[in-house]
């Protein structure tokens, strides 16, 4: 059997949100050991991150994002266990660019020929650590300028979810480009998918929460599967707003505004017959959505039919509401289990809170911390296997 796969993922202070979680958490869902560390910092310690986002204006906004758990200790890195580096984006690579330190690191896989993935703004790390010099690269448009000074071969991005691979070194534009990006990344360790020949719904709507779509949206996709994302009463195009529900000190979740997430289809005229899998992600979203009669018709249609269904944190209610649960075994956020006890399922208690349990076709999970174990399941169920 071959050894497993280790990445180290370089945080800081304010990198983008997605640009941390969501390779962080779909890598582990493949099988994959990550191990988060940031300068200056221990294992435990968090980092804050920065949700950026494209609106209205000449460049992207910025509010406060999650706040980011690291396992692993900067200053114990030993770069012989590891076989890449995933370096995220947003304003922590401008002083992560300036650490000696960082430039140390990054610049011994360069020289073992190791994996280098990096993303949007992390390619500041890369060209002051002169590791760009003749590469075909690519990274968010305003760093062309210090690239090319750098030395590296531009590669315009046409879009913002543009990705370049040149021998052992990843780049991407932004983490609209995740799928191609994480995908990339997986093939250069030397990782095959198979049976990702299929196509997922999600759920969404207003404030569902905001790891909880992208994470196993993004992770299915890098997969190689086709997956929609529909919302009652909008259309292929449309936004959704999420929330960021983190916990930080108080007796429940707090609540920030999250990134506008892009429905891919419409949710009038759905065939459901279409699709192998349903996924409901929680937030806000289904507290109303678990009122609306064509969502209820949409679940028992996939539960009757036996089709993996996987719902997490606040998502039970509408699998409550729809009548489904009776006589199975469900956990949900803590919060829901009055929803899913009177709906005649068996409780099951989400200790740590990253539990996440399948009973036949059924995935449940607690919350977004256990999106690894979440993707894995439903994964196992649909077939889907990333070997190395």
């Amino acid at each position: 059997m071959a050894a497993q796969k280790r990445v180290l993922l370089l945080c800081g202070d304010y990198a983008e949100d997605y640009e941390v979680m969501v390779p962080f958490q779909a890598l582990q869902a493949y099988g994959i050991a990550v191990d988060a560390v940031c300068p200056g910092k221990k294992a435990g310690e968090i980092c804050r991150t920065a949700v950026q986002e494209i609106t209205v204006h000449q460049t992207y906004c910025e509010w406060r994002g999650h706040n980011f758990t690291l396992n692993a200790t900067f200053d114990e890195i030993n770069v012989s266990k590891y076989d890449a580096v995933v370096i995220p984006g947003g304003r922590a690579p401008e002083y992560l660019a300036m650490n000696e330190s960082v430039w140390n690191v990054v610049s011994m896989f360069s020289d073992s020929g190791k994996v280098i993935a990096s993303i949007c703004h992390g390619q500041l790390i890369l060209a002051a650590a002169g590791l760009v010099k003749g590469r075909k690269c690519t990274a968010y448009p305003t760093l062309k300028p210090a690239l090319i000074a750098a030395g590296c071969h531009w590669v315009e991005a046409e879009t913002l979810a543009k990705c370049v691979a040149d021998g052992n070194l990843v780049t991407g534009t932004t983490y609209r480009g995740h799928p191609e990006y994480i995908s990339l990344l997986v093939k250069a360790l030397g990782g095959t998918v198979t049976g990702s020949d299929k196509k997922i719904l999600f759920l969404c709507g207003d404030y569902m929460e905001d790891y909880e779509i992208k994470v196993p949206f993004q992770s299915l996709q890098a997969l190689g599967c086709m997956v929609d994302a529909v919302c009652p009463n909008k259309g292929a195009g449309e936004k959704c707003p999420t929330a960021i529900h983190d916990f930080e000190g108080d007796q429940t979740y707090s609540e920030k505004p999250g990134h506008n997430f892009t429905l891919t289809a419409s949710f009038e005229g759905l065939d459901a017959s279409c699709y192998d899998a349903l996924v409901i992600p929680g937030g806000r979203s289904p507290e109303y959505l678990a009122l609306n009669d064509k969502v209820i018709a949409l679940v028992k249609e996939f539960m009757a039919k036996g089709k993996p269904v996987a719902s997490i944190c606040h998502g039970q209610q509408i699998l409550s509401a729809a009548g489904v649960l009776k006589g199975r075994k469900c956990t949900a956020y803590p919060a829901v289990k009055l929803d899913v006890v009177l709906a005649g399922a068996t409780w099951l208690e989400p200790k740590p809170i990253d539990r996440c349990f399948t009973d036949g076709n059924l995935v449940t999970g607690a919350a977004w911390p256990g999106h690894p174990e979440f993707i894995s399941q439903l994964m196992a169920l649909l077939g889907i296997k990333v070997t190395f």
